[in-house]
């Protein structure tokens, strides 16, 4: 970073964006104006340094500004076409671009490059919102802030609401900044400082006056049989429903799901007005854009059975259905988008949370915080007022805004299995983490389960943060611990795709030394493990109705008969017929069911380095570092078994190219004839 101005600019709004009530995830835009030497003629330059498109001010660095030169920016208000060809501004942005690089101007940019401040934020603060979402809120924004804030009645985002704010900054001298009407505050300052200390001024007032003035029970009164559940229960009937609801929340398009049962969300569920305030829906365009306009509201009581409550969230959910399409029928164009889908984005479920979904975990748990912004604009403005987001036109027109359409155009394409939720046990190391690393890298969430739980956490971290994995503890002989497993999965994730029964052990004996011991240990951890994962699994594939995989890392012991291995290889065996079984079972639910009969994998095996790779090297005669040569002079192709061959067949087993195979065995052994498959 060269430039003083625009180091203090990334600075002032990564302070900013630290704070989710003071502008939530990639929302809300800086800008700073200073000037920079032309490499073109050696002259000082009038520039501006703003946010770009998409990014996020709590992390923003000097990547993700856009630079514009200050004069064209300003020269663009002399060919504007007016508010019925106001898109086209974005485009013409382009060509007051200073160098190359650097972000996308935003549609906010105008704003900041036509008003007469060195420094300008605009924010979307819960209090603030809150004031610009009352139905009075024009007088309210004179009460609370008499002539240093000014309202501006809703705009939708753009070059007319740059000059609007433009033409109020240069009428009012004395003011700082505005309430938008509907969408949240700009602030401006002579310097960084200034700027950010007028942006809190108006949101630390407002707040203020929220205390101070505001009813203290904005939501109503209790709603009885609404209360949250005890924590136990809650997350109990969470895992219950989660399932289901990811599956509802699916329809159209699979989803990643996020549960958030914060003591805001529980209090506005168990009052009598949220019925009211949820259908009325959100406001401020970074909202609804994540939460779609409205959520699915479960209107039953906590305390209703299980059951009852999935009956009813299948009728709300195609009730919902219904209503979206009316909604998009009610306002769309022939030139609109085609409907995104009609599926809820939010469903609230009293007593229990908040269920949130997206196409990446990022996006799930982003869209439950937006919606928790919402909760606390809509406490606001009821402690204040009345609750009064912009009407549903102005919603439909941006939802569908033909630049949100070209944003959503760019993402880059999914990965393979990208909205896939996976749990592999016995993940932490060998081949189970290679299995889990390469899920993760082809866009699944990843679930690592292991017996030694600080290991399982290490390798989650490896692989990314809290959004793309975790690891738990998991053994896989308790019949508790592996639901808890299955539970913790859901609860993190919203549900489950895919499980990989990796877990196991060897020890290598002749028949006359092996103890029963010896014969029910193994037996407990792959067959008995694999029959307990696989049946808690089962259940949430059902209740979910997405389908799903289910794959067995068997062995080529299982078809193989080699020496001084009778309680390994016979539980390989029952594995391996494990799938056969599972496979038939569970088709009908669109369950697909594989099994991978490796070779030996000596490097990074926790098994083979546990002791069974010494024995097996006794019974061939040869030491121990040479038994993976060894093993690969012995198959047809001569190569080594890597753990990353393994989960290389995972990836394709479970991904799209195999979408109709199952009670498959993929041998991955480099070729041994003698386990051929017949």
């Amino acid at each position: 970073m060269t430039n003083p101005t625009a180091a203090a600019l990334i600075a002032r709004s990564n302070r900013l964006g630290a704070d989710p009530t003071t502008t939530n995830y990639a929302g809300g835009n800086t800008s700073a104006k200073g000037t920079e030497t032309d490499p073109v003629t050696g002259e000082p330059v009038d520039l501006l340094w703003v946010k770009g498109s998409g990014g996020d001010l709590g992390t923003l660095t000097e990547a993700g500004l856009a630079v514009l030169r200050l004069d064209r920016v300003r020269a663009l208000a002399n060919v504007y076409p007016g508010v019925e060809r106001e898109d086209e501004m974005v485009a013409a942005l382009d060509h007051t671009l200073f160098g190359t690089g650097g972000a996308a101007p935003s549609i906010d940019t105008a704003m900041h490059g036509l008003v007469d401040a060195p420094h300008v934020d605009h924010l979307h603060p819960d209090a603030g919102i809150a004031v610009a979402t009352a139905a009075d809120g024009e007088s309210l924004t004179g009460q609370i802030f008499g002539d240093r804030v000014v309202w501006v009645p809703w705009r939708r985002p753009g070059f007319q609401l740059g000059l609007d704010i433009a033409a109020i900054k240069e009428a009012h001298p004395e003011a700082i900044g505005t309430i938008l009407g509907g969408h949240g505050i700009t602030a401006w300052g002579a310097t960084s400082d200034e700027a950010e200390a007028n942006s809190r001024w108006i949101i630390d007032t407002a707040q203020a006056f929220i205390d101070e003035h505001g009813r203290p029970d904005p939501f109503g009164a209790p709603l009885p049989g609404h209360e949250p559940l005890p924590e136990a229960e809650r997350r109990a009937r969470a895992v219950a429903l989660a399932p289901v609801i990811r599956g509802l929340a699916s329809h159209d398009r699979p989803m990643v799901g996020h549960l958030s049962d914060t003591d805001d969300v529980l209090d506005f569920l168990a009052r009598a007005e949220h019925p009211r305030l949820a259908a009325l829906g959100t406001s401020c365009p970074d909202h609804f854009l994540r939460t779609k306009v409205k959520p699915l509201v479960l209107d039953l009581p906590a305390t209703a059975a299980v059951q009852e409550q999935v009956a009813r969230l299948r009728e709300l959910h195609e009730a919902y259905r219904a209503d979206y399409r009316a909604y998009y029928e009610r306002h769309a164009t022939a030139d609109s988008p085609p409907m995104r889908g009609a599926d809820p984005a939010i469903v609230l479920v009293p007593g229990v949370g908040m269920f949130s979904f997206g196409a990446t975990k990022q996006t799930a748990r982003v869209a439950g915080e937006f919606y928790l912004n919402a909760i606390r604009v809509m406490r606001g403005a009821e402690a204040l007022s009345t609750y009064s987001p912009i009407d549903e036109a102005e919603k439909f027109r941006i939802e569908y805004w033909a630049l949100e359409e070209a944003k959503l155009a760019r993402l880059p394409r999914p990965k393979s299995h990208a909205t896939r939720i996976a749990l592999v046990t016995g993940a932490a190391s060998g081949i189970g983490k290679a299995i889990a690393t390469r899920l993760a890298a082809e866009g699944a969430c990843v679930v690592i389960a292991d017996l030694d739980e600080e290991k399982a956490r290490a390798t989650a971290a490896e692989l990314g943060g809290t959004d793309t994995a975790i690891g738990i503890a998991a053994n896989v002989t308790d019949e508790a611990a592996v639901q808890a497993a299955i539970d913790a999965t859901v609860l993190a994730f919203g549900g489950l795709d895919l499980v990989v029964n990796n877990a196991g052990l060897s020890l290598s004996k002749p028949l006359l030394e092996t103890t029963a011991a010896d014969w029910d240990l193994q037996h407990d951890v792959m067959a008995k493990g694999s029959f307990l994962v696989s049946r808690a699994a089962a259940r949430v594939l059902i209740d979910q109705g997405l389908g799903g995989d289910v794959v067995y890392i068997s062995s080529k012991n299982s078809v193989f008969a080699g020496p001084n291995n009778i309680a390994y290889s016979a539980t390989k065996a029952d594995q391996a017929h494990q799938v056969r079984l599972l496979a038939v079972e569970l088709g009908e639910h669109g369950v697909k069911v594989n099994g991978i009969n490796p070779d030996g994998v000596v490097r990074g095996s926790g098994i083979f380095a546990s002791g069974w790779g010494a024995n097996r090297a006794k019974t061939y005669g040869i030491a121990e570092e040479d038994l993976g040569a060894f093993y690969a002079q012995r198959t047809i192709l001569k190569r080594e078994v890597l753990p990353e061959n393994v989960a290389n067949a995972v990836a394709v087993l479970t991904g799209p190219d195999l979408s109709h195979t199952t009670g498959l065995h993929v041998p991955v052994d480099a070729g041994v004839a003698a386990a051929f498959l017949r």
